[in-house]
């Protein structure tokens, strides 16, 4: 999983306008997109890890961490801006700090037991600035250098602030501002000459010096090919030059080849894909038991080549380490030998104990089409050991005599003891695991190893610490640094000289004393905190010159008014809120005081309605095609005493939506009170339908799919119950009594107008129901139509716009007035 940690320079030179239009500080922001762009091509770049650090100080210079997600960085990455010093030898501690947080506790330096190269975590920083001066509190420097002292445990361990599998790349801005006629240098981008070039080079990376955009995305393609997985190692030549060639030259003096510092490819397992290995390179000293501390490493190990030529060595059945070596001088000088059959061994100096150049581990070789060089790591002291292995194997047959014990185990005192364990594995692999015993040591003493357990926990306390940090952001309280410009002042050069030596010898009064500059060189003062509302009427300070009158004026009426409370601000500006938190209730409720305890704890709490004083339960809301809804609990479950039997037999048919209107439930009809007729000794009239009186209650059953069919056995039909005249039950429905004596015809009327009110707002709600309801209307909803006012009849007709509807109301209509023809044909005679 590679880190990709971006440094991007904030000092206040990357405000500068490039020829473009642009600054220095939108190319850097640009130039990151695009490289994460171009990243996102490649299918390796789903396990990558994005870090942004500038130019501030811890935690504020931490923008994304290793907890921050994607869209954190890139918010905050087109949040920077260009403000401040330039101290990137700081800024440089804080990314190699940020990386560095988390080994300790994983382990993946192995202070003191070899160094792994399948052990790794493969970062690149690329640091983007416009190449100036460097400049901090202190002055100007000329040299880049990185702060000593860091908050890091375990940071003595390492000579370095760096690692072995970390590098650094910087991209040096040099757009001019103005368009240039001079062509741009030919092949590749050339390093530049700035301070960060020698950081770049030690840890294996380089510098780019970018003159145009052209030159910037070749760069950005430059960095794509290093992002690779891999450790870097100082190669250096001892010993005597090989032989020259039969076409070569002896050139005298050192030569580019003798010393690199290159890469060698650590390729993760294509199944697993995690990088796996056997054997480590020794470390520079030779390990003892007894001592209390660990000597410091260097970042990047030193092995020595010697130029000998020395045959390969490979046993079956005991594993080795292969690592393809990053284009070299080195690599091209073998290369160019034409020699896949010979090797040159490789050493860690002070890694023996009685040897200054130490034990051959493994050796460098060409491949056998000549197109890489790889470095073979084999067990410590391979020479005698393989040998050793290979008799174990096909003479003894894993059954080693007492000779050969003898010489294993003289071996294994030239052995640093860290070998155990990954001797032990290799020995299990071939088939011989009782080789080893189990209570052999491992080369550190209790005490070296009770200092990395506390290591260990002291760096997951930090790494939590700095993560909490930096998730809150807390802004620290910068100031303005009072300067003194008067400078050192004799006393004799003082104007009242004479005067302060009068007081001195007692003639005069002792002069006030004055304010020693040197005494407050750190005075600063305190800035303006934009995120603090004014106070008008607590700091008179924060009131602007301009709005004096207007505070006054807000001050008095206050004062004269009885319903204004004082709290720190007035009436306008308690409820002047942006309109981006109007809506932010919650934290509203967080500010309030804890409410007390409920006098009735078992009571139902009622819910605030915060935002919609209309909020109804959706639960209970049925919705109609005239966005209409009517609320009420909807009974989903079987009604009581229904049986699926009487869907049919044996239940197989498939059952009815059950109706919600209160008119379809059997065993219910709807009893609207009806007003008395005009004439109560009228006869009906011919064809009339319903004929009622005050006394005889109207029921009706209505039914959308005609007079015969049933829901849940129960037949629908028009019914007509006469009520007694004591009041009993007609329906369901008690009637009540009307007083014996007649009213007035104003009382009347009133009563009637109000009755029919009521019974048309009920009519209403129920055939609103009705009407919507799947299937073919019948005869039978137009003799409720009789109860209801024509005003009543004409609103129906118009709101609902059915055609099946309209159609049956123009011919119910129809029979009305052809009724009514009749009638007055009658009266005529």
């Amino acid at each position: 999983m590679p880190v990709l940690l971006f440094l991007i320079d904030t000092s206040a030179s990357m405000n500068q306008r490039t020829h473009l239009g642009t600054t220095y500080l939108d190319i850097a922001k640009g130039a990151v997109e695009t490289f994460m762009k171009l990243r996102g091509r490649d299918p390796a770049s789903r396990g990558d890890r994005y870090m942004l650090i500038n130019f501030e100080d811890v935690p504020l210079g931490i923008k994304a961490g290793w907890k921050e997600s994607h869209a954190t960085f890139m918010t905050e990455l087109r949040n920077l801006q260009a403000a401040g010093l330039t101290t990137i030898g700081q800024s440089l501690r804080t990314a190699f700090d940020l990386l560095n947080l988390n080994r300790l506790v994983s382990g993946i330096d192995n202070y003191g037991q070899g160094r792994n190269p399948f052990f790794l975590e493969p970062s690149i920083i690329v640091a983007i600035t416009d190449g100036n001066k460097l400049t901090s509190s202190g002055g100007v420097q000329d040299e880049l250098h990185l702060p000593l002292t860091t908050p890091l445990p375990g940071s003595e361990l390492t000579k370095e602030p760096f690692r072995w599998d970390q590098r650094l790349f910087s991209l040096v801005l040099r757009i001019p501002g103005h368009a240039t006629v001079e062509p741009e240098p030919l092949g590749g981008v050339p390093p530049d000459d700035s301070a960060i070039t020698p950081m770049c080079e030690v840890t294996g990376g380089r510098s780019y010096s970018v003159f145009s955009q052209r030159m910037l995305n070749q760069c950005l393609e430059s960095l794509l090919q290093k992002i690779q997985s891999g450790v870097v190692i100082n190669f250096e030549k001892t010993g005597p030059d090989p032989p020259p060639g039969e076409d070569e030259t002896l050139k005298p003096g050192p030569q580019s080849w003798h010393c690199c510092h290159k890469l060698i490819y650590v390729r993760p397992n294509p199944k697993t894909g995690v990088p796996i290995g056997h054997w480590p390179i020794p470390e520079g000293f030779w390990p003892d038991t007894n001592s209390p501390t660990l000597p410091p490493r260097s970042a990047h190990p030193h092995v020595r080549f010697s130029c000998l030529d020395s045959e390969p060595m490979v046993i079956d059945k005991v594993p080795f380490d292969k690592y393809e070596l990053e284009a070299s001088p080195l690599t091209q000088y073998i290369l160019e030998r034409k020699s896949p059959h010979t090797c040159w061994q490789v050493f860690v100096s002070n890694s023996a104990k009685y040897s200054d150049l130490g034990q051959p581990f493994g050796y460098l070789k060409a491949s056998t089409a000549l197109n890489c060089v790889n470095l073979f790591v084999m067990p410590y002291n391979y020479p005698v050991v393989l040998p050793l292995l290979d008799d174990l194997i096909r003479v003894h047959k894993f059954k080693p005599t007492i000779k050969w014990r003898q010489s294993f185990e003289n071996y294994l005192k030239t052995m640093p003891l860290y070998y155990i364990g990954s001797l032990r594995k290799a020995l299990r692999i071939m088939g011989a695991p009782n080789l080893l015993a189990d209570n052999m040591e491992y080369g550190l003493s209790y005490s070296v190893v009770s200092y990395l357990k506390k290591l260990s926990q002291q760096t997951k306390i930090e790494y939590e610490r700095l993560i909490a940090s930096v998730a809150k952001k807390v802004v620290a309280e910068g100031g303005i640094k009072v300067r003194d410009r008067g400078g050192d002042i004799s006393l004799a050069q003082r104007r009242d000289f004479t005067q302060l030596l009068a007081s001195i010898t007692g003639e005069t009064a002792a002069l006030p004393l004055e304010l020693n500059s040197k005494e407050f060189s750190g005075f600063q003062l305190a800035p303006l905190n934009k995120s603090l509302k004014p106070q008008g009427f607590r700091n008179a300070y924060d009131i602007p010159r301009m709005h004096l009158l207007d505070q006054l004026s807000r001050m008095r009426r206050n004062l004269l008014s009885t319903t204004c409370l004082l709290r720190g601000q007035d009436t306008d500006q308690l409820h002047s809120v942006p309109i981006a938190q109007m809506g932010n209730y919650q934290d509203f409720l967080k500010a309030l005081p804890q409410p007390l305890r409920d006098a009735d704890p078992e009571q139902p709490k009622r819910l605030h309605t915060f935002g919609n004083p209309f909020k109804l339960d959706k639960k209970g809301m049925m919705i109609d095609e005239a966005d209409e809804f009517v609320t009420g609990p909807q009974n989903k479950g079987k009604r009581p005493g229904s049986d699926s039997n009487m869907h049919g037999v044996g239940g197989g048919g498939p059952k009815r939506r059950r109706c919600m209107s209160p008119l379809l439930r059997p065993g219910r009809a709807y009893s609207p009170p009806v007003s008395p007729a005009a004439s109560p000794f009228r006869p009906p009239l011919a064809g009339e339908t319903l004929t009622h009186t005050s006394s005889v209650p109207l029921s009706v059953h209505l039914c959308a799919d005609g007079d015969t069919e049933e829901e849940n056995g129960l037949p629908r039909e028009v019914e007509l119950s006469e009520g007694s005249e004591d009041g009993g039950e007609t329906g369901g429905v008690v009637e009540e009594q009307r007083p014996a004596r007649y009213p007035s015809p104003g009382e009347l009327k009133k009563v009637m107008n109000s009755e029919s009110l009521e019974v048309n707002t009920e009519l209403r709600t129920l055939i609103t129901k009705e009407i919507r309801k799947p299937g073919r209307l019948t005869m039978f909803y137009f003799t409720v139509f009789c109860s209801v006012s024509v005003t009543m009849f004409y609103s129906l007709l118009f709101r609902f716009k059915k055609r099946v509807l309209i159609e049956q109301l123009e011919n119910f209509l129809e029979d009305i007035h052809n009724r009514a023809n009749n009638m007055n044909h009658l009266d005529g005679f």
